[in-house]
């Protein structure tokens, strides 16, 4: 007898051959350029089920450029597979074509040469048009939101997120999990959720006072003559990656005891598809995988990453969407007594040329923009470098915020955080006061100005390292490495904690960072309460309306080893 592994096994396999994972369809249609909205929404139906997963929007409403990161490393067992392979090991991994419509959106491989043939991508406009084929195909399609969708652009921050939350009303949002939406504080989320048509769920949220769930659990659909359960997981580390005075009333965690307790109890009440709409991060979500059995599905977030194929965890299958946009997933599922025996997959490229906006949609957005229009496209500065970041280390857009703080804050060294989110700004384009703000939109953005020792510097260093290079993903709290300007330094991946960081190096007089000096220090999103200084986009427009044209040398500051 074929067991239920099996036949999971045999759809990932199918996924991989004949094109519904979406990479063997469109990626013929390359040399000749005709990609059509008809080819990238060309979908078999399959199964009694149908889910659709979109995550880690940041606020962007617009189409933007986004590269994909070029260093995206894996340590012990998830060391060189996915989603720790990037750039032409992806392309092979994946068997796409070079210069492909796929490598453009899936690598940073020649990402500028090859936007100017394929253009930008995402825009919640074709988004909703993607959603309404969906829903015209399979009308009780369920539409799901990973979360970090109300944080990350200029109007998001000046309507506290309300732009967002109307954007996804009108897709036709079914439930949503969460994290940077906490950083507009307790009583902001909670006018927001009070509103809300459909659940805010995060199984792992808890009331600190008492100790007891905070918000709803999961949630129930009937669909397809089957009963699915939707398990919300929210960002486990929020009070740790952001700052816990924001929302002092929950803890999180990962809770993956109670999560076991949660699939138990909806398997028990009948549940014939177990998902879980996920904030974990891709590694931490394959671990949980590992651990709690009864999942069928989990559409993981949090770590931006776009994986063209389901990865199969025991019986579970993971599927990662991307982020800021650019992609959609849709998920066909065969549930026959109990069971999800067979699914089709594919990861749905949003190129902003080839799908039409949704006029409703469309008309929704230019409302929601139209009071900051004039803000919005003030042109700062132009640049002749590709601003980018997602990455392990420091891309330029880090580069350039670091350049600014050290620069206008009178600094020997800066630090910025390692945040994953942040569009792109191509060679040769204005730099527009939205572009900033799409790098730097926190609602914790003072630029402090301070003094640390340079063995305070290293602690720092290794901390952070930590959380990204801990063998075990239970203890990666989110994030790249904190970016760092005015200073060098080497990294070993695979040491241990309190070891990793080496060569610390003061860049201006190329000495070595004395632990017992102290050093003037600039940096900006400190989880601290009450922290002082100008907002950080303030100083980056100081700084680029100084230059007038951004060009940035490559960073060769950092040297990585263990790889």
């Amino acid at each position: 007898m074929i067991s239920r592994r099996e036949f999971l096994q045999a759809s990932v396999a199918a996924s991989a051959l004949y094109g519904a994972s979406g990479v063997g369809n469109w990626a013929r249609l390359a040399a000749q350029q005709v990609l059509t909205q008809d080819q990238l929404l060309q979908f078999d139906a399959f199964g009694n089920i149908t889910l659709v997963h979109i995550t880690d929007i940041h606020a962007q409403l617009k189409p933007i450029w986004f590269r994909e990161p070029e260093i995206n490393i894996g340590v012990g067992d998830v060391k060189g597979v996915p989603p720790h392979v990037t750039g032409a090991d992806f392309i092979k991994q994946f068997n796409l074509k070079p210069g492909s419509p796929e490598a453009y959106a899936l690598t940073y491989e020649d990402f500028t040469s090859l936007g100017k043939a394929y253009g930008k991508m995402g825009g919640m406009d074709r988004v909703a048009t993607v959603v309404k084929s969906i829903r015209a195909d399979r009308p009780e399609a369920i539409i799901l939101d990973g979360g970090d969708t109300w944080h990350g652009s200029m109007t998001s921050l000046l309507t506290k997120g309300q732009d967002m939350v109307n954007v996804m009303n009108q897709l036709g949002t079914e439930a949503m999990t969460s994290h940077w939406e906490w950083t507009f504080g307790t009583e902001r989320v909670k006018e927001i959720v009070d509103g809300l048509p459909f659940p805010f769920l995060g199984q792992n949220i808890f009331d600190k006072e008492w100790d007891e769930p905070a918000f709803d659990p999961y949630t129930w659909f009937e669909r397809g003559g089957s009963k699915v359960a939707v398990i919300g997981q929210a960002f486990p580390y929020m009070p740790i990656a952001n700052p816990g005075w924001m929302f002092p009333e929950y803890s999180f965690g990962i809770r993956d005891e109670r999560m076991q307790e949660m699939v138990d109890e909806v398997r028990a009440a009948g549940a014939d598809l177990v998902v879980v709409l996920s904030h974990n991060g891709f590694d931490v979500d394959r671990k949980m995988a590992s651990r709690v059995t009864g999942i069928d599905v989990i559409l993981t977030g949090h770590t931006h990453d776009a994986i063209p194929e389901p990865v199969l965890v025991g019986e579970t299958i993971l599927i990662a969407s991307g982020s800021h946009g650019k992609y959609v997933s849709r998920v066909d599922l065969d549930v026959r007594d109990g069971k999800m025996m067979g699914f089709r997959h594919k990861l749905i490229p949003i190129f902003s040329d080839v799908i039409t906006p949704d006029p409703e949609m469309a008309a929704l957005i230019d409302a929601e923009r139209a009071p900051y229009k004039d803000q919005l496209e003030e042109v700062i500065g132009t640049t002749d470098s590709l601003l980018y970041r997602r990455g392990n280390f420091n891309g330029t857009w880090d580069d350039l915020i670091c350049n600014a703080m050290l620069s206008e804050r009178d600094a020997e060294i800066v630090m910025s955080p390692g945040v994953r989110w942040g569009a792109s700004v191509m060679p040769g384009e204005n730099i527009t006061r939205e572009d900033i703000y799409n790098a730097t939109s926190m609602t914790y953005p003072n630029c402090y100005r301070t003094e640390m020792t340079g063995e305070f510097l290293n602690v720092i260093l290794e901390d952070v390292a930590d959380n990204l290079f801990n063998v075990d993903p239970y203890y990666q709290q989110g994030g790249d490495m904190v970016r760092v300007g005015g200073m060098g330094y080497a990294i070993d991946v695979n040491a241990t904690m309190g070891s990793r960081i080496s060569n610390m190096t003061h860049l201006k007089t190329g000495e070595a960072i004395d632990p017992a000096r102290t050093y003037t220090v600039a940096g900006w999103a400190s989880v601290n309460e009450g922290t002082e200084g100008p907002p950080i986009w303030d100083v980056v427009e100081a700084h680029i309306r100084k230059i007038g044209t951004v060009k940035l040398e490559p960073n060769t500051s950092v040297t990585v080893t263990g790889a």
